[in-house]
């Protein structure tokens, strides 16, 4: 076991704690079985749910056992957004989004050895419970004070759009996992985002009233925030998700690729497995060396390969290249092909006209005109292959895939025309 608090607090990975020297000896005494809750209130997880799992990956791999609960009863009901009331999904939907997030959890814990890991289900312990036995054995615990004092409760108390008895429940179903989980399992931490702090502490709380002995934890994570304001996890297309059919590998590759040199060290800690001289290492370079963006592709090809595997990891590395002329572009695979496309500046046609009107017309250059002196001043590509002629033609010959043709001014402006039936 290696001392798992001074490496979370090294990573940046610890902003609250409920006493964070016991829970370093807790740890010390280990091991220590431990879990973190994921609701199905969508299909995928996101960005924000992985630094969860890999924040468990990490203590797993310190000597301790990892929960890891999907919701099936609190994804039914959906903690307490800010601004408004969450939209309660049907059942059957929940259920299914259970399976799915799963199996996006499961690849990144290890269920075997003495430490393994367990995937569990709120629904198992709640759906049998009556609405009496509730109120009797779990609601008299709380109190209302308390619970009208918790941030993300206070936050909907003091909008216009109110809370719901039914969110304003939630912190007394999550305070019962833990106690829940106390019970079956001798779990005494629970991690989770320091958002979620006032759910995590629910749980503490109930289990001191209701086992005045036991000595349990929480630990929550820092929300991460970007040097340039945007928020964490968020593209101009949306919100990074884990499924590969909601974001492409390429796409999932190309965000971390991207990350401002002001971010890249502290993701680096927070979501690399590298140890820290290699880390180190990086940091040096991205500060001498900017331009080469080592950090990124590290970490890119890193966090692709953990999520994604090593295969999909090779096949976005090649498309990334391939796109800028240090590799073929046919022979990469359709899919790659699309992903990888629909992240740069695009247009759709029925057929295909002239190279400088079609540079024109998906915007890598002003006008006509422009695309001419392009081809002229030789700085203008079809395929990686450089036009000759400002008359030039492209044929559906040399549609890649039978369908698309990436064009490129310079060595960094890329766009692509898809070519489609009418």
């Amino acid at each position: 076991m290696t001392d798992i608090v001074d490496e979370l607090k090294w990573r940046g990975l610890i902003a609250l704690s409920t006493d964070e020297d016991a829970l370093r000896k807790a740890f010390a005494d280990g091991p220590v079985t431990f879990y973190c809750g994921f609701d199905p209130t969508a299909p995928s997880l996101h960005l924000g749910n992985l630094v969860q799992i890999l924040t468990m990956r990490r203590i797993q791999q310190a000597g301790h056992r990892p929960l890891g609960l999907v919701g099936g009863a609190t994804g039914l009901i959906g903690d307490p957004k800010p601004t408004a009331e969450r939209t309660l999904n049907a059942p059957e939907i929940v259920a299914q989004w259970v399976e799915r997030l799963r199996a996006q959890i499961e690849p990144l814990l290890d269920f075997e050895g003495p430490n393994a890991a367990v995937m569990v289900n709120n629904l198992d312990w709640t759906q049998g419970l009556s609405a009496i036995e509730f109120l009797r054995d779990i609601g008299k615990h709380f109190r209302v004070n308390k619970m009208i004092a918790k941030e993300a409760v206070s936050r909907r108390l003091n909008s216009d759009a109110g809370i719901s008895y039914t969110e304003f429940s939630y912190q007394i179903l999550q305070g019962m996992d833990f106690l829940e989980l106390y019970r079956r399992y001798g779990c005494t931490l629970q991690t989770g985002g320091s958002d979620q702090w006032g759910n995590l502490t629910s749980g503490t709380d109930l289990i001191h009233r209701v086992e005045p002995d036991a000595v349990v934890h929480a630990l929550g994570t820092p929300l991460i925030t970007k040097a340039d304001g945007t928020k964490f996890g968020k593209t101009e297309s949306g919100t990074v998700w884990l499924d590969p059919e909601m974001t492409t590998p390429y796409a999932f590759y190309q965000f971390w690729v991207n990350a401002d040199d002001r971010d890249v060290s502290k993701f680096l800690r927070i979501f690399s497995f590298r140890s820290r001289e290699e880390i180190e290492e990086l940091e040096r370079q991205t500060e001498e060396r900017p331009q080469a963006r080592a950090a990124q592709r590290a970490l890119a090809e890193e966090l692709t390969t953990l999520v994604h595997g090593a295969g999909q990891t090779a096949a976005v590395v090649a498309a990334s290249k391939a796109l800028f002329g240090q590799g073929e572009l046919a022979e990469l695979d359709g899919r790659t092909l699309a992903a990888a496309l629909s992240e740069v500046p695009h247009i759709q046609v029925t057929e295909l006209g002239p190279v400088v009107d079609l540079f024109a017309e998906v915007g890598l250059v002003a006008s006509k005109s422009a695309a001419r002196r392009t081809v002229k001043e030789g700085g203008a590509y079809v395929n990686n292959v450089k036009v000759a002629s400002e008359d030039a033609l492209p044929s559906s010959e040399d549609l890649l895939d039978g369908r698309w043709l990436v064009l490129r001014r310079g060595k960094k402006n890329l766009a692509a025309v898809e070519v489609t039936s009418a």
